[in-house]
C-alpha cells in the first residue's frame, strides 16, 4: 500500500510517500497511525498528536475506525484550515 504524508506531516517524517507492506494486527486507520509512530522519532513526533491526523482512504476522507487491509492509498495529513 502506499502511504502519502501532507504539510507537517510530511516534513516531520521527511518523505512525501512511501510504500509499505501492513504488519498482522493493522488493520484500521488508527492501527496504522500507532504503528507508524513506531517507525522512528519523526514518525513519533509527526504523529504524536493522532487524534488531530486527518485520514483519507483510496482519495475519500476516513476515520481512524475505517479499514485499510484492501486499501490502494492511505493519506495522512493535519487538520485544513480556511483562508
Amino acid at each position: 500500500m502506499k502511504v502519502k504524508y501532507f504539510a507537517w506531516v510530511r516534513e516531520r517524517i521527511g518523505v512525501p510517500e512511501e510504500e509499505i507492506t501492513l504488519p498482522d494486527g493493522v488493520a484500521t486507520a488508527g492501527d496504522l497511525i500507532v504503528w507508524l509512530k513506531g517507525r522512528g522519532e519523526g514518525y513519533a513526533h509527526a504523529l504524536e498528536r493522532d487524534r488531530f491526523i486527518r485520514v483519507a482512504i483510496d482519495q475519500q476522507h476516513a476515520t481512524h475506525d475505517a479499514p485499510v487491509t484492501a486499501a490502494r492509498e492511505v493519506a495522512l495529513f493535519p487538520p485544513m484550515t480556511g483562508g
